[in-house]
């Protein structure tokens, strides 16, 4: 992997990831920008405890661009955009409208590849293991950041889910504090640490393949399940069979499986509800251990993937129970969704 580190033009940095090592990236940013102004604050709920970002400035982000206009296509043509060079890779850059930034933690774009009609699933396994690559060092660099606690790298597909930009594309927090559902993990792990002697992360693995009802995809290095007590209609997490507490100590036999398993995952979802249906919407998020805290090599990095698709032209709404109380109701039993996924493995 090369990496090659530009300026855009209102002071933003952008970053090239490349397979090969003789590219030469040195295409300027000729678009007349001013400086980024954001106006994010973080404000904290005196009764639930946790925070919240207000950033005000994202009102005026860029929403549902035709395909000739959409700014993580590579600059040519005479178009000018987000990406100065003419090809790419994989980029990464700040984000010109952050939910987080300056002492409120960083947001950073991932563009997974220069093809605007593609997915992650369309992805070879040389590309998504560059990805992974890109993840990882940006996870690197932010961990050194003062004002970050935690990285979170995510995607979102799909209209559905709220995707305003239909390139293939994901994101990457910077949070200035540990979040709320990784919060509830640790305490969770250390309860479990302290009734057990053992570790959770360790035990929830061990259990989901010894049943074996809710396996979906058992590798080497990697095993993904359907959660015993899943959130949403297909949901499914992925852990390195070694524990890890973030993608920085991933060993090279994991990062060599990686590919093959989440490009498998991905394309066996887009076949969930059948032939003919629209690509499935999905959120892809990784959680890994906050930095700083007690007990951090105990934490399990993992992938968690889910739909809010419940069935074939249905949505899973959060409605009263979710999002009033935090109670999920789920539809789909969980041993179900695994054995769909199942039988939508790619021939």
């Amino acid at each position: 992997m090369k990496k090659t580190v530009a300026t855009l033009a209102d002071g933003r940095e952008l970053l090239y990831y490349d397979s090969r090592d003789d590219v030469v990236r040195d295409a300027v940013d000729r678009r007349p920008l001013d400086a980024v102004s954001t106006s994010s604050e973080i404000r904290r709920d005196p009764f639930l405890g946790d925070s919240v970002a207000i950033a005000s400035h994202r009102q005026g982000r860029i929403y549902h661009p035709p395909a000739d206009e959409c700014p993580l296509c590579p600059s040519r043509d005479g178009r000018l955009s987000e990406i100065p060079e003419a090809d790419y890779d994989v980029a990464v850059f700040e984000n010109r409208f952050p939910s987080l930034a300056g002492d409120s933690g960083r947001c950073e774009v991932v563009c997974f590849t220069s093809d605007h009609d593609a997915s992650f699933a369309d992805l070879t396994e040389d590309q998504a293991a560059l990805v992974l690559e890109a993840w990882t060092d940006r996870t690197a660099e932010l961990a050194e950041l003062p004002q970050v606690t935690q990285v979170f790298c995510f995607e979102n597909r799909g209209a559905e889910i709220g995707v305003t930009l239909g390139h293939p594309h994901g994101q990457i927090y910077g949070y200035p504090f540990v979040t709320p559902r990784t919060e509830l993990m640790l305490r969770s792990m250390e309860a479990h640490r302290a009734e057990t002697g053992r570790n959770l992360f360790d035990d929830v693995v061990a259990r989901e393949e010894k049943d074996g009802s809710r396996i979906v995809i058992s590798g080497e290095h990697w095993v993904a399940f359907v959660p015993y007590a899943a959130h949403w209609p297909y949901e499914v997490h992925l852990h390195p069979r070694r524990r890890v507490p973030d993608l920085r100590e991933l060993d090279e036999a994991a990062r060599t499986e990686f590919p093959q398993i989440y490009l498998e995952l991905l394309r066996r979802f887009d076949r969930i509800f059948g032939p003919g249906e629209p690509p499935t919407p999905y959120i892809s998020a990784w959680h890994q251990a906050p930095f700083g805290v007690p007990g951090r090599q105990d934490f399990g990095l993992h992938l968690e993937l889910f739909t809010i698709r419940r069935t074939s032209g249905k949505l899973k709404f959060l409605a009263g129970s979710e999002s009033g109380m935090n109670v999920f109701i789920n539809d789909v039993p969980p041993e179900v969704a695994a054995q769909r996924l199942r039988e939508v493995a790619s021939e």
